[in-house]
Parts: structure tokens; C-alpha cells; sequence
């Protein structure tokens, strides 16, 4: 499996947005060459203003831009990148890109596409648990074909039941059914959903965990038969099965289970011939019970909060292990320093069951200090278009303890400031504050389920926290007046000229791929 060191002197980037920022940090600090492709409503975005080289590869839906695979591919040719960072979403998991990527000679920075396919399938991946002695949630093998394979299914492992799609994720194709007349309609529901989502309509049943909390595990694994576990992470804040609050480590894991889930995620990545970073999720139930859920074959969304209590920058690892470096020593036996909260800020109003809020950024003000990190991939009067996932940034603390870094957090909520569309913050200002979660006591359903009762809600919004927006709204006004008269090129201090920036977002158009 060893596989020789080639250096890697240009990464081109397949993604968007705050990720493609991420990746291109992690190449410029390797002293790599970082290229972006962007679609014609990223044109001026911070990616394209960052990258070293920026290449349109077409108009704003994502299935004529960051969905063209091979394009991406071909393009990567002709500029002469020697790697693709696929980032999260898009072709990340497609193994058909990872396939022909490697077939053109480029370097696909992540798994192998044989883990993707066998991973990317939930009912194989079941299927390969079971034979590596890797716990799973009771179910099924196989696929169930109709309604009767279904109540035949859900009969011998008793209600409750999920229904899944075994190409699905995000929550989609999915149905939990309490009884058995819940079943046939659920069964069609979920059925129509997953071909609509995934193009693909195969469903199986397992049992139904009540109130499980979501943990997942960090691996990274070389050429050189070595993986390892990272950790934890605790993402059981969730809304409709999408994470919402990440944090490392879990209040609930201590080291012994902490290792027995490491051994168990590092046989997972083990059974299908893993290489590069992977998450390995599990569920586990209120008796300390884990269970196999699935494999994301990439870097994760929340993956910074790892980096925060580790110390390892999972980007660069990627690409060293890419280039067919070794893991380095000790990687193993490293325990998390400290605790780091992650929220994610989405241009979405939480209280009108989370609808997006495309539009102008017309003020970004990020926080700042001890701590504090931002992922972020948006400036002040960018657009946000309405064609992609409505992440802007993620906002990531680091403290003593987890006490500390709730507190951290509040702090750096207070700094923050994005105006002209709705995002998550005043409903992050109330989990915060909330007895449930700052004791610890989390479950996958307990955001939905507060929700619902109104005990997260609007109303309960402090007025204070709203107080000072008039005023935030006049210094701007003051600002703008001020800067039409006392406007200058920046040019000393090694900060980027104003005109500059403007002719490199006139210049990009230059470099088109279609």
C-alpha cells in the first residue's frame, strides 16, 4: 500500500465559499499554489479574491458549474494542478470524480473510490460493519422492496422504525413510523423523496434509537497502513438531522469510551481500505450504547473544532498524506486539550422554520480576540446567492473547559454583526443560555423539540441584544458618507490597494473554462 512521496505544487480547489477559503489557507501555509473555479455568481467572491489563479466553469446552478466533474477535471489538466481538494458537498463523495481524477493523473486529495462507493451506500456499508464485528443500529441487511418487505421488517424489530434511503443523508428519505399503520404512507414518502433527492429509490428499515445523542469520530489514515482516532465530537444539536452546534470533546465520553469508539472507527476505515481524513458517526443511546451510523468519506463541516483540541491542521494533513507522507508520530495516543464550540452561521431566519435570506451582506463585523475563530467566506456587501447551501462562515471558540468556552462564545456572539439578512445568532444566544445544554443533558431531538413548545423562540429574543442596531445603522451611514469623500488607494503597510482589488474582480473574467 506504501505509496512514494510526490510533491504536490498546485491544488486546484472544486468548491465554494468558506471551505474553498479553508483549503486555499491550508496551500498557501504549505507554500502550494492554490486555484479556484467559480461559477457566474461567485465571480467577485472571497474565494476568487484569495486564490492564486480563478477559472469560471459556468453559469449559477451548481449541476452547469460545481457539479461538472469532469470539466473540473480536464481544467485541472490544462492548468497543470498536480491535486483536487474536492472540500464538503458537491463532488466531494461522488467516487466517479475521485475515479477520473486519478485516471487523468491528478491527485485526488481524499479516499480512495472504492471507500467512497462502498461507504456512499448506507446498506453496504451496514453490510461491511457487520462482517468487521462493527456495532450497528439493529436492522436489516438488505433493502426492503415494497410495503410488505417493510411491515415484515419493522414487525421483527419492533416499533419504532426508521425508514432511510441507503443513498441518502441530510434527514432526506428518511421517516420514523411509531406504529404499523404510520408505515405504508411513510414508506411511499420515503420512497418518492430519495429517488427525487438521490436518484435513487432503495430503502431499508433499522430500529429506532430513542433520544441518541450524535458522536463522531476523527480518523486519519496514510499509505502506509496507518489510522488513527482523533476523538470525538458531539453533534447532537440538530435540526431535521442537520447539525447545527458542534463541539470537541463530548461532555458525556470520558476516555474509556473515547477509546473503545476510536478502535471502533479506526476498524471501520480499516474494513474498506481507507486513506486520506474520514468521519465515522455513530449514535449513542442513554445506557453508553454505540451504534454505526454511517461514514462521510471527506472533511467535515465541523472538522475545526478537532483542529482547536488537537493541535493538527486536517487540511495540510490531507494533503501530506495525499503527497504519500506518513502520519506523524504519536498521533494516537494525543488526548483533547481543552474544549471548542463550533456554530454555524447560515443566512436563514430560525424562527420561520429556518427559511433562506438570500441577498446584500450590507455589514460584517467579525468578532475577534483570545479564542476566536472564523471560517469564513463571505465581505461586507457580497451577495448571497440563491443557488447553494446558505452557509456564510462558522464561528469557532476555544477555552479551558467546556465552561469556559460557553462563555467565550456568548462573548464572541456579542461581536459579531451581519446585517441585511437573517441569520441563526439570536436562537445561538438562547441555546447558550439554556440549562439542558450548558449541563450537558443533549439528544439529536432536542432542538427540534424546543422549538416546537415555543421555549426557543422569537418572543424570547432579549430586546437588549437589539438595542444598539440604530445606532449600528447610523455609524454606517456615517462611514459611507465619510469614505465617498476621503476615499484613497491603499498602498502602503502591505495592505492590499483598494483599485487593485476592484481590477483583480474585473480581471477574473479573463479566465473562463467552459
Amino acid at each position: 500500500m506504501n505509496q512514494p512521496v510526490k510533491n504536490i505544487k498546485k491544488v486546484l480547489v472544486a468548491n465554494r465559499g468558506e471551505i474553498a477559503v479553508r483549503v486555499l489557507r491550508g496551500c498557501h501555509e504549505l507554500g502550494i499554489r492554490g486555484a479556484v473555479v467559480y461559477s457566474d455568481a461567485d465571480r467577485a467572491s472571497l474565494p476568487v479574491l484569495l486564490a492564486d489563479e480563478a477559472y469560471r466553469i459556468g453559469p449559477a446552478p451548481s449541476n452547469e458549474s460545481y457539479l461538472r466533474g469532469e470539466a473540473i477535471v480536464d481544467l485541472a489538466v490544462e492548468i497543470g494542478a498536480d491535486a483536487i481538494h474536492p472540500g464538503y458537498g458537491f463532488l466531494s463523495e461522488n467516487a466517479d470524480f475521485a475515479r477520473y481524477a486519478e485516471q487523468k493523473g491528478v491527485i485526488f486529495i481524499g479516499p480512495p473510490a472504492s471507500a467512497i462507493d462502498a461507504m456512499g451506500s448506507k446498506i453496504e456499508s451496514r453490510r461491511i460493519m457487520i462482517d468487521a464485528g462493527v456495532a450497528v443500529v439493529p436492522g436489516g441487511r438488505d433493502p426492503v422492496a415494497d410495503v410488505a418487505a417493510a411491515e415484515a421488517a419493522a414487525a421483527e424489530i419492533t416499533y419504532p422504525v426508521l425508514l432511510k434511503a441507503s443513498a441518502g443523508g441530510g434527514g432526506k428519505g428518511m421517516r420514523l413510523v411509531r406504529s404499523a399503520d404510520e408505515l405504508p404512507a411513510a414508506f411511499r414518502e420515503a420512497r418518492s423523496e430519495a429517488i427525487s433527492s438521490f436518484g435513487d429509490d432503495t430503502i431499508y428499515v433499522e430500529k429506532f434509537v430513542e433520544e441518541p445523542r450524535h458522536i463522531e469520530i476523527q480518523v486519519l489514515a496514510d499509505h502506509h497502513d496507518q489510522v488513527v482516532s482523533l476523538g470525538e465530537r458531539e453533534c447532537s444539536i440538530q435540526r431535521r438531522h442537520q447539525k447545527v452546534i458542534e463541539e470537541a470533546p463530548s461532555p458525556v465520553v470520558d476516555i474509556d469510551l473515547r477509546r473503545r469508539m476510536g478502535d471502533a472507527a479506526v476498524k471501520a476505515a480499516q474494513a474498506v481500505g481507507y486513506t486520506n481524513a474520514g468521519t465515522v458517526e455513530f449514535l449513542l443511546d442513554r445506557h453508553g450504547e454505540f451504534f454505526f451510523l454511517e461514514m462521510n468519506t471527506r472533511l467535515q463541516v465541523e472538522h475545526p473544532v478537532t483542529e482547536l483540541v488537537t493541535g493538527i491542521d486536517l487540511v495540510i494533513a490531507q494533503i501530506r498524506i495525499a503527497e504519500g507522507r506518513p502520519l506523524e508520530p504519536g498521533l494516537a495516543d494525543r488526548q483533547p486539550q481543552g474544549h471548542a464550540i463550533e456554530v454555524r452561521l447560515y443566512a436563514e431566519d430560525p424562527f420561520n422554520n429556518f427559511m433562506p435570506s438570500p441577498g446584500r451582506i450590507e455589514y460584517l463585523r467579525l468578532p475577534e480576540g483570545p479564542g476566536v475563530r472564523n471560517d469564513c467566506g463571505v465581505v461586507s456587501g457580497g451577495e448571497v446567492p440563491i443557488y447553494y447551501d446558505p452557509m456564510l462562515a462558522k464561528l469557532i471558540v476555544w477555552g479551558s473547559d467546556r465552561a469556559h468556552a460557553i462563555a467565550r462564545l456568548e462573548r464572541a456572539l456579542k461581536e459579531l454583526r451581519i446585517e441585511g439578512i437573517r441569520t441563526p445568532v439570536p436562537l445561538f444566544r438562547q441555546i447558550l443560555r439554556d440549562e439542558d445544554f450548558r449541563a450537558g443533558r443533549l439528544d439529536n431531538g432536542m432542538l427540534d423539540r424546543k422549538l416546537k413548545s415555543g421555549e426557543w423562540a422569537a418572543s424570547q429574543v432579549d430586546a437588549s441584544e437589539l438595542a444598539d442596531l440604530p445606532l449600528i445603522a447610523a455609524a454606517i451611514a456615517h462611514a459611507e458618507r465619510q469614505d465617498v469623500v476621503t476615499s484613497q488607494p491603499k498602498v502602503s503597510g502591505g495592505q492590499r490597494s483598494h483599485w487593485k482589488a476592484v481590477a483583480r474582480r474585473e480581471a477574473v473574467g479573463d479566465h473562463s473554462w467552459n
